[in-house]
């Protein structure tokens, strides 16, 4: 068996170090509950493991002067789920991130490692394209930002350079009116791989939408923002017109495939189905509900 090198460095400078030296065969540890199991069915042998929760930046939460909230990529779902401002400010952001696994596993997984992992299926995601997230990205070069909907290239691929590590992310402050929403359909009743995951941000005006952004997972080789769908609820009174026109506009951005879980058919139509719903929510918790 191959030796494989462990470093826990407490600084980004010596992580980006530390993780560029391997020259692409190392892997970064944040939760490991995707690394630890590719490691074990032979998927990924890495040279050396880069252990990033002892770097305090990316495993905090705090919030921004202008009212946002920054996450560290290495702050587990429990974490998230266990603050209370962050919980009221983005309930679809803390839902999406919870549905990763069991109990035990949220102890442990992270928003950082559910978008590195690079699958369109990821639950997080949807929920922070919807947030309008901004991903922190630091490498040997210096730090630079992306949106979260960027930072996906293709399945288990990313738009990172060599040696960078995605160190946070940016969630905007939220208007008066806000909230959002993330639901999935899954076979089972609980800790399954999502066959559309929907995420839904909007804002209301006495009832009327004046912003909004949705995310869509799982139906194409990445999750999407899907622009159409929220340019179809905003200036309207989320009424059945409206939301069957997002609804039209999600399903016209599907490019599944065929798999166990679902057929190209189905998830087109559950991608219409979930934006309805997902959006609904997202407008009873923006009003107060």
């Amino acid at each position: 068996m191959t030796d494989i090198q462990y470093v826990a460095p407490r600084t980004l400078d010596e992580a980006v170090a530390a993780f560029a030296a391997t020259k692409g065969a190392g892997r970064i540890l944040a939760g490991g509950t995707d690394l630890l199991v590719q490691m074990r069915n032979g998927v990924v042998t890495p040279s050396a493991i880069v252990d990033v929760k002892k770097i305090a930046e990316m495993i905090a939460i705090e919030e921004t002067k202008e009212g946002g909230f920054k996450i560290g990529a290495a702050v587990p779902g429990a974490t998230l789920r266990d603050h209370a401002k962050l919980r009221k400010a983005w309930p679809g952001v803390v839902e999406a991130a919870n549905l990763i696994g069991s109990t035990q596993i949220q102890s442990r997984a992270t928003a950082g490692g559910n978008l590195c992992n690079g699958s369109p299926a990821g639950d997080s995601v949807p929920a922070m394209i919807a947030a309008g997230a901004i991903v922190t990205i630091q490498g040997p070069k210096g730090r630079r930002e992306l949106p979260v909907e960027k930072v996906p290239k293709s399945p288990g691929r990313l738009n990172l350079e060599p040696g960078e590590i995605v160190v946070s992310f940016t969630l905007p402050p939220r208007p008066k009116g806000s909230s959002d929403a993330y639901l999935r359909m899954i076979p089972r009743t609980e800790m399954d791989i999502a066959v559309v995951g929907c995420g839904v941000s909007l804002t209301l005006d006495n009832g009327t939408c004046t912003a909004a952004r949705v995310g869509l997972g799982a139906i194409a080789p990445t999750v999407l923002l899907v622009e159409d769908a929220a340019k179809a609820l905003i200036g309207s009174k989320l009424d059945d017109a409206a939301l069957a026109k997002a609804a039209a506009a999600c399903s016209a951005a599907c490019r599944p495939i065929d798999d166990k879980r679902g057929t190209i058919v189905y998830r087109t139509k559950v991608a219409g189905v979930l934006l309805k719903r997902t959006t609904l929510i997202a407008a009873e918790r923006a009003g107060g509900k």
